[in-house]
């Protein structure tokens, strides 16, 4: 029997991507941090645009934090164009303040600029948890993807993106990286500007044995996280033959791997799914995703078989 979830400690809301007015964000950064914690976050990630036009900001968060309420220092790096020449977009969480800036002075390619990919390697090096934002609104194609040789994650769900032009989720693409061999995890953020309804829709939950940056950042570069819109993952375990997935009630709950595997029960306040790993035999990975009645998911990491 393997059992998921099984790290110690306890898990902890928070959310990874979020803009204040220190870039294109409408709030000080001191507001921004008191919604989050006022709508009942354990912790968040401040993450402005690290580029020139708005001073390469890292902004330092430590003030605000309270009693049961933290934050990562963190940035939304852009470096490089993408195959339709518009600038990488890509999150990292947990910089030292010191990161040294690209040559990226507004958000148009300049000769010379460091790449997306060395950008994100330099970021990982430098101890941050690194993600790729947003693909469906970035646009990106599978080749830009695959150049991203250091990474963490892939954003499942952005839900500024949602909001504001309908391209919320970055499923597909993680699949596709998934089946050529990527160890990438998945996770569900805002993108908070609050200049639209594009704040408090997608999170991610952390396992952690405190509420800590350090705790936290270490539990998320090791995948011991589940992202969400609403639905708790409360518990998968896999035998051999079946995986059982436990949760908040659901109206759905699906597993899915490479290509068409895929298998879903449905019902009336689901707390339990047995699904036969029958489908599954020829997938290396596979992923669960819970659905309420409401059509708001959960979203498990990806599994290894």
């Amino acid at each position: 029997m393997t059992a998921f979830f099984s790290a110690p400690g306890r898990f902890w809301r928070g959310n990874l991507h979020t803009h204040s007015n220190r870039s294109d964000g409408a709030l000080e950064p001191a507001e921004v941090c008191r919604r989050y914690r006022a709508e009942g976050y354990d912790f968040i990630a401040l993450t402005d645009h690290f580029i020139g036009l708005y001073g390469y900001p890292i902004v330092d968060t430590s003030a605000f934090r309270t009693p049961g309420f933290t934050t990562i220092l963190g940035a939304e790096l852009h470096s490089g164009p993408m195959a339709n020449g518009e600038l990488w977009h890509i999150l990292a969480v947990g910089l030292p303040a010191d990161f040294t800036p690209p040559e990226a002075p507004h958000f148009r390619p300049v000769d010379g600029m460091e790449s997306g990919a060395s950008i994100a390697a330099r970021a990982v090096e430098a101890g941050a948890f690194v993600a790729i934002a947003h693909p469906p609104w970035s646009g990106l194609t599978m080749e830009d993807a695959r150049s991203i040789s250091r990474a963490h994650a892939v954003e499942i769900y952005n839900h500024g993106c949602a909001m504001g032009c309908d391209r919320p989720e970055g499923a597909h693409m993680l699949d596709l990286l998934l089946s050529e061999g990527r160890r990438l995890n998945a996770i569900a953020t805002d993108d908070a500007h609050f200049t639209e309804p594009d704040h408090f829709g997608g999170w991610v939950m952390v396992k952690a044995e405190e509420n800590s940056p350090e705790a936290l950042l270490d539990a998320l570069k090791r995948g011991d996280y589940y992202s969400s819109q609403g639905p708790e993952l409360r518990g998968i375990e896999i035998d051999g033959r079946n995986i059982r997935v436990q949760s908040s009630a659901a109206a759905s709950i699906v597993v899915m791997g490479q290509g068409s595997a895929a298998k879903a029960v449905h019902g009336a306040s689901l707390t339990e799914g047995v699904i036969p790993l029958d489908r599954f035999h020829g997938s290396p990975w596979i992923r669960v995703s819970v659905i309420d009645r409401a059509g708001r998911r959960a979203w498990s990491n990806p599994i290894w078989l």
